[in-house]
């Protein structure tokens, strides 16, 4: 198998997260590409018709693509534990939140990358960063309890979530009015999985 990704992305970051804790890291082939919105990466587009990242070349079957439908595979492979039956649905609701926080995150980063100056909108930006805020807060109040419990997929999105809201919006202050889950972040940024794969 082969991994198109960047080692920029916070999506790539949970697969490539989950490949360690997996202990599968031996069996993909990373591919680091360079691709934007405005200018993407043939090997990316020949991978996935949309030009995202990433994606999983598989050679028994059609190539994978959207972070969350690789990493189910890979658990799937793996013998299934980072998606638990028995509390799947809240799994898969925490993961979704950390999915939005990323995506929410991202879409400031292009807007300030990729837009000329003059046509940046600071509301759109903060709007953005609105929802990742809510998303911050609902994680802090109502999911702490959740993320104590045994490493499962949304333990692993949410830390890449905050990993990028580090790398890329430090000066944000996430952490301020979260600070249960600012803890339990510098705890799980200590995995060596998180650690191997530290955006730089």
């Amino acid at each position: 198998m082969k991994l198109i990704f960047s080692p920029l992305s916070p999506f790539a970051r949970k697969v490539r997260v989950l490949l360690h804790e997996t202990v599968q890291v031996a069996d993909v082939e990373m591919v680091d590409v360079a691709t934007t919105p405005l200018d993407t990466n043939p090997e990316a587009a020949a991978a996935n018709p949309l030009g995202k990242i990433p994606a999983l070349v598989r050679a028994d079957g059609p190539t994978l693509y959207d972070s969350r439908v690789i990493t189910r595979y890979l658990d799937h492979r793996a013998g299934g534990n980072v998606y638990p039956e028995a509390r799947l649905w809240d799994v898969l609701t925490l993961e979704a939140t950390a999915e939005g926080i990323m995506e929410a995150a991202l879409s400031m980063t292009y807007e300030a990358r990729f837009r000329p100056e003059e046509m940046q909108y600071a509301p759109w930006v903060e709007g953005q960063w609105q929802k990742a805020s809510r998303a911050l807060a609902a994680v802090n109040a109502r999911w702490m309890s959740h993320l104590a419990g045994p490493l499962d997929m949304s333990h692993i999105a949410m830390g890449c979530a905050l990993g990028y809201l580090d790398f890329r919006h430090d000066a944000r202050g996430w952490r301020v009015g979260n600070e249960a889950l600012a803890d339990w972040y510098t705890d799980f940024a200590k995995r060596d999985s998180m650690i191997a794969t530290a955006p730089e």
